[in-house]
C-alpha cells in the first residue's frame, strides 16, 4: 500500500482533525447510524487544575465535535477563575461508537457535583499531574469510584513539564489504590501518558504520537458497553443526575437510561426517594451532539438524555415505565460541614444597588438554588434570616457570588463548623461532640515548612506524613476543619505565595476542644461620610485597610485590620487642618499602601463573629452587626 493511501486510512473516517469536514461526516453518522450506534458512559475526575477540561476540550475538537477554542467552562465565573464548578456534559463519536463524556469539578467543595455523576457512568478516566502527583481530590474522587466498583482508566497528564515525574506519579497512583482497598481487576488498571494542551496521548513514554487517538482507543477496549438489546428490552427506568432550567420547557432533568426506551409523549412514573409515586409525562427528549442538545423522538437505554415534562423532578428520583417496578438506589451525598445566615441587607447603604433586597425574594432564590446544588442544604424555619448549610468556604461563595451578579442584595454572618451531638451508648454518661475533620495536602519551600507545622499544630493539627518533594516539604495533616478556617490567607502570607495548600473532608470525629488562632482586631469606622487620604495615611499604621481615599463609609463599617488584635473606633473621614504656621512635618506628601482588596472569599474568611458580611452587586463591605459603639457596649456587658 502506498504511503498516501495507508495515512488516509490511518486517519479514519471518523477522526478527522479538520473540523469542517468531521462535522459533516458526524452529521450524517447522527442521521444514519445513531439509532443503533454503540454507547460509552465515562467521566472525567481529578484534582482542580490537573487538565480535566483541557482534555475533554481537546477530545471534541480531535472529533469534530467542536471547534478551536471552545471549551467546557462556558460560565463567567468559571473562566474568571479558571476552574470547573459544574459537572457538565457532552459526547464525541468515534468508530460508530457514541461516547458521553461528562467533566466534573476538582475542587472539594464541589464533591457533591462529582459524586452524583459517578452512579451515570460505567468507567472514569483519573488524570493526574505527572509533576505533583495524586492530591486530596484524586483520592477523594478515586474512592468514590472504587467503592462503586468502576475500573479507572489512569492518565498521566502534563508529562511536558520540566519537573515532570511519570514514572514516579504511576507508583504513587498504584499505592494510592492499594491504600484505598482496590480490588484486584480494578488494580490492572491502564495507564495512558498524556499532553492535554497539545492534544497528544500515548501508551508508553517512548512512543510517538500527533493525536488522541491512543486514549480514544484505550476508551473502546476498556469501558463497558453500555447499550444492548437485553436492556432495551426491559421495562423503562431513568434515573436523573443533575438538572437543568429553559425558560420555555422549564425544569429539565439530565439521566441515564439504565433500561427500556424512552419516548416523547410517554406517561411515565416518578418514583421518589422516601418511596411516593406520582404520575408524568414525558414532552421532550433532547441527547447530547457535543456541547449542543439535539431533539430526539425516542432514546434507549445506555444512553445519557436531557427531559423535559416532569416540574418536579429532582436529583436521584427514579423515571420508570409502570407503577410496580422497583426505584433505583438512591443517590447518597456526603453531608455539609459549614454554615451561615443568610439576611436581608439592613445596613445604612441598603438598597442602593441591588434589585432583589426583600426576604421573600431571598428565599425564591435559595429554593431554586436547592433543585440543581444538592450539596446545599437550608433552613428556612427562622422569621429573621434563613441558615445555609454549605460543602467549604468556596462552595459558598460562589453561590454569593452567582446571586449578586444577578442582582440581589443580602448579608451573611460568619461561616461556622457544624458541631453534631451524639448520644452516649453507655447510660449516665453525656453525649458527645463531633466536628468535621479534613486531611490538608501542603507543599512548601523546605525552610518555611518549620513555620507552616508550628502554626498548623497550634490549630490541633496532627501530621499524618512528611517527606520533601524536589526543594520542597509536602506535609499531610489530619485537621479540624475549625482549624483551617481563616488560615489560607495567613498561610500565603508565612509561605511568600510559595506554598500550596489542598484539603478534603475526611469524617466527623470527637470535638477536640479550644483552637488557638491569630486573631486580628476591627478598624471599625465612627461617623458617616467619605474616607480622606489624609485620615488613611494616619490610620494604615495600625494595620492593614480593606479601603482607599474616597470611599463612602458609615457608623459601624469595618474599613481595615489591627495587628493588635483589639477592636478600635476610628475617623477615617477626618480631614486636615488648615492654618498659616508653616511646618516640615505638616507638608509631608502622603503615600497610601494599596488596599486589600475584600473578596468574597477574604471576607469570609476573615470576618469575626460579631459582624456580617454585605453583599451587593457592586460592593463587598465588612460591618458590625451592632452599628453604634453604645449598642455594642451594651452587648458585651
Amino acid at each position: 500500500m502506498c504511503r498516501r493511501h495507508r495515512k488516509k486510512k490511518e486517519s479514519n473516517f471518523y477522526y478527522l482533525k479538520n473540523s469542517t469536514a468531521a462535522r459533516q461526516q458526524i452529521n450524517f453518522i447522527v442521521e444514519f447510524l445513531l439509532p443503533g450506534m454503540e454507547i460509552r458512559n465515562i467521566a472525567i475526575i481529578a484534582h482542580v487544575d490537573h487538565g480535566k477540561t483541557r482534555l475533554t476540550d481537546a477530545l471534541m475538537q480531535q472529533t469534530g465535535m467542536a471547534e478551536a477554542g471552545v471549551s467546557m467552562d462556558s460560565n463567567a465565573i468559571e473562566l474568571e477563575r479558571g476552574i470547573t464548578i459544574y459537572s457538565k456534559n457532552t459526547s464525541i463519536i468515534y468508530k460508530d461508537t457514541k461516547i458521553n463524556i461528562v467533566d466534573t469539578p476538582g475542587h472539594a467543595d464541589f464533591g457533591s457535583e462529582v459524586e452524583r455523576v459517578l452512579r451515570s457512568v460505567d468507567s472514569v478516566l483519573l488524570l493526574v499531574d505527572a509533576q505533583e502527583g495524586p492530591m486530596p481530590q484524586t483520592k477523594f474522587v478515586l474512592r468514590k469510584s472504587l467503592q462503586l466498583g468502576l475500573k479507572p482508566i489512569v492518565v498521566i497528564n502534563k508529562i511536558d513539564k520540566p519537573a515532570a515525574r511519570p514514572k514516579w506519579a504511576h507508583e504513587m497512583v498504584l499505592e494510592l489504590f492499594m491504600d484505598l482497598g482496590a480490588s484486584n481487576e480494578q488494580l490492572d488498571f491502564t495507564t495512558v501518558y498524556a499532553i492535554a494542551k497539545q492534544g497528544i496521548a500515548k501508551m508508553d513514554l517512548a512512543d510517538e504520537s500527533q493525536d488522541l487517538k491512543p486514549l480514544l482507543d484505550v476508551i473502546l477496549k476498556e469501558v463497558p458497553l453500555a447499550s444492548g438489546q437485553e436492556k432495551i428490552d426491559l421495562p423503562l427506568r431513568v434515573q436523573p443526575f443533575n438538572l437543568a432550567y429553559d425558560n420555555f420547557l422549564g425544569r429539565l432533568a439530565i439521566g441515564r437510561i439504565y433500561e427500556g426506551q424512552i419516548k416523547a409523549g410517554q406517561n411515565v412514573f416518578v418514583k421518589t426517594i422516601s418511596g411516593e409515586t406520582r404520575k408524568g409525562k414525558i414532552n421532550k427528549i433532547f441527547t447530547f451532539r457535543g456541547l449542543a442538545r439535539q431533539e430526539t423522538e425516542e432514546a434507549s437505554a445506555g444512553d445519557i438524555v436531557m427531559i423535559a415534562g416532569l416540574p418536579d423532578i429532582y436529583i436521584g428520583e427514579t423515571i420508570c415505565a409502570d407503577a410496580d417496578q422497583a426505584a433505583l438506589p438512591a443517590i447518597n451525598i456526603d453531608e455539609p460541614t459549614i454554615s451561615l445566615n443568610f439576611l436581608v441587607n439592613n445596613s445604612p447603604f441598603a438598597g442602593r444597588e441591588g434589585k432583589f433586597v426583600t426576604s421573600r425574594q431571598i428565599k425564591e432564590r435559595l429554593q431554586k438554588e436547592l433543585e440543581v446544588n444538592v450539596g446545599l442544604k437550608i433552613d428556612f424555619s427562622s422569621s429573621e434570616y434563613y441558615k445555609v448549610y454549605g460543602r467549604g468556604e468556596l462552595h459558598i461563595a460562589i453561590l454569593l457570588e452567582n446571586m449578586r451578579r444577578e442582582g440581589y442584595e443580602l448579608q451573611v454572618s460568619q461561616p461556622k463548623v457544624i458541631i453534631k451531638e451524639v448520644p452516649s451508648t453507655v447510660s449516665g454518661q453525656v453525649s458527645k461532640k463531633l466536628e468535621p475533620f479534613e486531611e490538608a495536602t501542603i507543599d512548601v519551600p523546605d525552610k518555611l515548612a518549620g513555620t507552616v507545622i508550628s502554626k498548623l499544630s497550634k490549630r490541633k493539627g496532627v501530621i499524618i506524613k512528611i517527606g520533601p518533594e524536589h526543594g520542597h516539604t509536602r506535609i499531610i495533616f489530619e485537621i479540624p476543619t475549625r482549624g483551617l478556617l481563616g488560615y489560607r490567607g495567613e498561610f500565603v502570607v508565612d509561605t511568600r505565595g510559595e506554598g500550596i495548600l489542598c484539603s478534603r473532608f475526611i469524617d466527623f470525629k470527637p470535638y477536640v476542644g479550644e483552637i488557638e488562632k491569630r486573631e486580628l482586631g476591627s478598624m471599625t469606622s465612627m461617623v458617616a461620610g467619605k474616607a480622606l487620604g489624609y485620615a488613611l495615611y494616619n490610620l494604615q499604621e495600625r494595620g492593614a485597610l480593606y479601603i482607599g481615599a474616597n470611599v463612602a463609609v458609615y457608623e459601624g463599617m469595618v474599613i481595615g485590620n489591627v495587628a493588635k488584635g483589639d477592636d478600635i473606633e476610628v475617623n477615617p473621614t477626618k480631614g486636615k487642618q488648615q492654618t498659616n504656621m508653616r511646618s516640615k512635618s505638616s507638608d509631608e506628601a502622603i503615600i497610601l499602601t494599596p488596599p486589600l482588596e475584600l473578596t468574597l472569599e477574604r471576607g469570609l474568611e476573615i470576618m469575626q463573629d460579631d459582624e456580617y458580611l454585605e453583599v451587593t452587586p457592586q460592593s463587598v463591605r465588612l460591618r458590625k452587626q451592632l452599628l453604634t459603639k453604645i449598642d455594642r457596649t451594651r452587648a458585651r456587658r
